[in-house]
C-alpha cells in the first residue's frame, strides 16, 4: 500500500471478536494467561501475546504496526513522549564510557539530554561544528557508537543529508540514528537513504492535533549487530537480566527494538497509555492530506514574508537561494517543511512586540499542530543554551519560530501582517 493508505489502514482491518473498524482502547493492565505454562511460555518469550501493558498493548501494538509501516521498518516501540524516544534510542545503541557523535542543529531538549544528561551516565555526546559529513567524521574514534541528526533541523530549517552521514557511520561500522519528527514519512523516508533507526515525537506532525504526548522509535532492521559484534555485545552476548536471552538470535533484524522494549520500556516503564494510542492515530489517518496543506501554506507565508520590507530575513528551506534547497528536492520531493524561521527589522523589542500582538497564531513551544503556532525560542525551547550554543542550532536572539497549520492562507497572511504592523508602531 501507498503510504496515504497505509496512515489510515496500517496494522489493523477490524476487531475479530466484534467486527468493529475502529481500533479499539484496550483498557486494560494485565492479561490472564490459560495456565501456569502458558505465562511462563509468554514471559520466555515462547509464544507471542500479551502479558503486562507496561510492555505491550494491544492498542499501542496497533500504533506500532502503523508507524513501522509508514517508515518501512521492521518494528517499532511507542513510549510516553518523544524525548523517551531519543532517550531510549541512545541508550540501547551505546555504553557507559562510549560516545555517539551529533550534528549541532537540535531541538533545545535533545541538546539538554545530550550535553548534560547522557554524560552523567558515562556516555559522551560530540558536536560537529555543522552538519556536513566531514565534521561528523572528523570527531569518531573506536568508542563512537552512533550518528544522530535531525532530518530537518528543529528550529534551525536545516536538511541533513542522509546518505552522506550514512556513508560515514556505516564505513565506521556504526548506525545512523535519524529523528523524522518534522518531515514526517509523508515527506521522506530516511530508511531510503541508509538510516538505521528512526525517532519520532508522535506529539507533532503525526499526532497533528496538540492533544496527546507519544513518542516511537522504528527499528529500521537493516544494520547488522552481528557483523559488529565487538563494538554492539549487547545484541549479541547473553543478557543475565533476561534469563540470558541474545537478542540477535531471538529477534533477528529486529534485534534493536527488541532490546529495547525488552531492557528499557520493561524496566523504566515511560508508557505511552492505550487512550493516547488512540488519540496518536486518529491523527495518523489524516497526516498526509495534513501535511499536503502545511507545505502550500508554509510556501505562501515565507514568500509573503521574504517579500514584506518590515521583515529583515527568513530562513526557509523551500527557496532556490538557500543552501539547503538542493536537499529539499533530493530528500522532500521538493516539499519544504511548515516549520521557519525569520526576524524582523528593529531586533528583539520589534520581534516582541510582533510575538505579542499575533491573534490567529498560537504562542506555545510544540509544533505540526492543524493550527499556526509561533515560538521565540531563544527565549523557551533554547533558553538553557549559552548565546554560542543557540547559534551553532540556528537560533537568534531576536528569532521567530513559526509552525505554519493549515488554516486558510489569508487568515493566516492578515494576522502576520497585523503583527508586523504592531511591531513597527
Amino acid at each position: 500500500m501507498k503510504r496515504e493508505t497505509i496512515a489510515i489502514h496500517g496494522g489493523f482491518d477490524f476487531d475479530p471478536t466484534t467486527k468493529a473498524v475502529a481500533v479499539p482502547i484496550y483498557q486494560t493492565v494485565a492479561y490472564s494467561f490459560d495456565s501456569a505454562e502458558h505465562g511462563a511460555a509468554l514471559f520466555d518469550l515462547e509464544v507471542e501475546g500479551y502479558r503486562y501493558s507496561r510492555i505491550s498493548n494491544p492498542t499501542t501494538d496497533i500504533l506500532e504496526q502503523r508507524v513501522t509501516e509508514l517508515e518501512g521498518g521492521v518494528g517499532s516501540l511507542s513510549v510516553s513522549s518523544g524525548q523517551t524516544a531519543l532517550y531510549y534510542a541512545a541508550l540501547n545503541a551505546t555504553e557507559m564510557g562510549r560516545n555517539i557523535v551529533s550534528v549541532p542543529q537540535l531541538y533545545g531538549t535533545t541538546y539538554t539530554l545530550f550535553a548534560h544528561i547522557l554524560p552523567r551516565l558515562g556516555v559522551q555526546v560530540r558536536f560537529a561544528k555543522t552538519d556536513r559529513a566531514s565534521d561528523l567524521d572528523a570527531l569518531i574514534d573506536d568508542d563512537t557508537r552512533a550518528i544522530f541528526c535531525e532530518t530537518v533541523g528543529n528550529p534551525a530549517g536545516n536538511i541533513c543529508d542522509l546518505e552522506s552521514l550514512a556513508a560515514v557511520a556505516h564505513r565506521h561500522g556504526m548506525p545512523l540514528i535519524v529523528d523524522n519528527t518534522v518531515a514526517t514519512p509523508m515527506l521522506v523516508r530516511p530508511i531510503e537513504f541508509g538510516a538505521d533507526i528512526i525517532v519520532h515525537s508522535l506529539t507533532k506532525f503525526l499526532g497533528g492535533h496538540g492533544t496527546t504526548l507519544g513518542g516511537i522509535v522504528v527499528d529500521c532492521g537493516r544494520f547488522s549487530w552481528t557483523k559488529h559484534a565487538a563494538r554492539y555485545p549487547m545484541f549479541t552476548q547473553p543478557d543475565e537480566s533476561y534469563h540470558g536471552l541474545v537478542y540477535t538470535e531471538h529477534y533477528g533484524a529486529a534485534a534493536f527494538i527488541g532490546r529495547c522494549r525488552s531492557v528499557y520500556q520493561r524496566t523504566v516503564g515511560a508508557v505511552l497509555s492505550p487512550m493516547s494510542a488512540f488519540l496518536l492515530l486518529q491523527g495518523i489517518e489524516t497526516v498526509a492530506v495534513r501535511m499536503d496543506r502545511h507545505v502550500e501554506n508554509a510556501i505562501k507565508v515565507a514568500e509573503f514574508l521574504r517579500a514584506d520590507p518590515r521583515v529583515q530575513s527568513v530562513n526557509f528551506a523551500g527557496f532556490p537561494d538557500n543552501p539547503y534547497y538542493p536537499l529539499v528536492q533530493k530528500y522532500l520531493g521538493g516539499r519544504p517543511c511548515s516549520l521557519m524561521t525569520f526576524e524582523i527589522r528593529g531586533g528583539l523589542p520589534a520581534g516582541m512586540r510582533f510575538y505579542n500582538a499575533l491573534k490567529l497564531f498560537k504562542r506555545l513551544v510544540n509544533l505540526g499542530d492543524a493550527k499556526s503556532l509561533a515560538c521565540h525560542p531563544a527565549s523557551t525551547t533554547h533558553r538553557q543554551m549559552s548565546a554560542a550554543e543557540q547559534q551553532a542550532a540556528g537560533v537568534g536572539p531576536g528569532s521567530i519560530r513559526l509552525s505554519v497549520g493549515i488554516e486558510h492562507i489569508d487568515d493566516i497572511v492578515a494576522d502576520l501582517d497585523q503583527a508586523l504592523a504592531a511591531a513597527g508602531a
